[in-house]
């Protein structure tokens, strides 16, 4: 059985390379995405790449990805501390859920230290750089295996 991935990204990811480089690296969403594909590759995995600013779209995609995806790995950028309908879709998935921050929300402004998505999330990356997307992936396949 191939296991297929839903990978999301909130919020302001589109922006990866040139928002503020030297919180979140030089590394674009299209270098992310392609990252992810290929060890999923390795892995095994199917991999979708998805990214939006709307919460609703997000909870869409959490939602059909119920009866399409084995697994999911959201980094939910600014909607981690926000959004309780982000987390309501994610408790509906039975699969593995992994959370990603490529910085270390713990280590900035105090109203990103609480994450809502970290209640549901099987594995929480949280800052390493965009390698955290790997090691969530990592993660995953080995709950999955």
């Amino acid at each position: 059985m191939t296991h297929t991935i839903l990978v999301l990204n909130g919020p302001n990811l589109n922006l990866l390379g040139t928002r503020q480089p030297e919180i979140y690296g030089h590394s674009t969403l299209a270098d992310v995405e392609e990252n992810c594909r290929a060890l999923g590759a390795e892995l095994g995995l199917e991999i979708e790449c998805r990214q939006s600013n709307h919460e609703g779209v997000l909870v869409d995609w959490i939602q059909e990805a119920r009866l399409s995806h084995t697994g999911i790995m959201i980094n939910p950028g600014a909607y981690s501390h926000t959004s309780i309908a982000i987390l309501d879709a994610l408790n509906n998935f039975e699969g593995p859920v992994a959370e990603i921050h490529i910085s270390d929300i713990h280590k900035r402004e105090a109203f990103r230290h609480h994450s809502y998505v970290s209640h549901r999330a099987d594995e929480i990356v949280i800052g390493k750089g965009v390698e955290g997307y790997s090691i969530g992936l990592r993660a995953l396949h080995a709950r999955l295996s």
